[in-house]
């Protein structure tokens, strides 16, 4: 079986000798030295100003939300995971929605502006696949109208923009470290922000507003995570160079094998996006040949996934407004397979099946 994807896993005995420390010191949680560690590996890595590592990708977007204390009108995206809008009605602010650019499906920067309200706080744009948004304009709106900027980089590790860590740019940017993601610590995720006083406050929302263990600076959840995540991100950081290396080689053989197509739209890289291979999207003629393509792939034990759908702007719970390039683009969308192990005869294969299948 060829799934999506399949989580980079370290030896046993890589993450036994973590583990084995573990048990010797009986410090399970709360802050504790691989916790630590972690953080500052990750803050060398990524050439970052300052991290904090949290418990998911999600509850990192919530304490972002909180620590800008947003109010009132959100801007966002229809075309991300539904953790991006959920995370704004949670907070008891409304997610606005502006449609993408059908070429990175990455929110359109030229149609944010008539979006603007008087209520509206902030911009919470997402990194689609990990492809960078066209930041200098979405911060040339934000400064011009006063408003703050999250940005939801769930993809985005190793990616950059103009040679800087994505993670640099906005008030706040989030990441997840999902089993799921091309960096990973089993479940997890982290705030980055260049403002220190910033960051401080998102520490205390991390752990219930804890300023000692008998003083509280204000209101807080618990965000935090454990040693035993920490650890499988400590072994996976141990491997991350041949693991980027690798993925870069599979996304650059799927794009050779696929490039040129008719009936077949690839993502386009946003301009000055040093991108990370996290994801390998391709756009069919309609939601027909997807369904074909998908069972066709099926048959071969090859199961891609329709990420993202449906387009967020059309969910139940929120405020509809018309998007059409998400509302286009998300039921013809499919994620290709792309994993460490995943070998270059198993792309071959899945490439033929996809090109066989959109003719006529």
């Amino acid at each position: 079986m060829i799934p999506v994807t399949k989580p980079y896993l370290p030896s046993k005995e890589e993450y036994n000798r973590y583990l084995n420390d573990i048990w010797e010191r009986h410090w399970l949680t709360n802050n504790g030295p691989l916790v630590n560690d972690l953080e500052a590996r990750l803050k060398e890595l990524l050439q970052v100003s300052n991290l904090l590592f949290t418990s998911n990708g999600t509850v990192a977007i919530q304490i972002a939300i909180k620590a800008l204390n947003l109010t009132g009108e959100v801007i966002t995206t229809p075309f991300s995971y539904v953790a991006t809008t959920s995370s704004i009605l949670w907070e008891n602010c409304k997610a606005v929605f502006v449609d993408i650019d059908p070429a990175t499906f990455n929110i359109d920067p030229q149609k944010i502006e008539a979006a603007i309200t008087p209520n509206t706080s902030a911009i919470l744009a997402t990194h689609v696949f990990g492809n960078a948004c066209d930041i200098d304009a979405i911060q040339a709106i934000a400064d011009k109208h006063q408003l703050k900027v999250i940005y939801d980089a769930a993809h985005c590790f190793g990616t950059q923009y103009k040679k800087r860590s994505v993670f640099e740019y906005g008030d706040i940017s989030t990441c997840s470290f999902h089993a799921t993601k091309l960096f990973h610590t089993t479940e997890g995720g982290a705030v980055f922000a260049t403002d220190n006083q910033l960051m401080e406050q998102m520490g205390l929302l991390r752990n219930f507003g804890h300023t000692s263990p008998v003083t509280f600076g204000s209101i807080g959840i618990n965000a935090k995570n454990s040693e035993f995540h920490a650890a499988m991100g400590l072994c996976c950081l141990d491997h991350i160079e041949e693991i980027m290396i690798k993925r870069t080689e599979q996304w650059q053989h799927y794009k050779e094998l696929l490039a040129g197509q008719k009936n077949l739209q690839l993502l386009k890289i946003t301009d000055g996006c040093t991108f990370n291979g996290a994801y390998f999207p391709i756009v069919l003629e309609s939601e027909k040949v997807l369904t074909k393509v998908t069972e066709m792939l099926n048959l071969q034990y090859v199961y891609p996934r329709r990420y993202f759908y449906p387009s967020l702007n059309t969910l139940s719970f929120v405020d509809r407004a018309a998007c059409q390039h998400s509302e286009s683009i998300a039921p013809r969308i499919l994620c290709l397979p792309l994993y460490h192990t995943l070998r270059k005869e198993d792309q071959d294969m899945i490439a033929k099946v996809i090109i066989k299948n959109i003719k006529g």
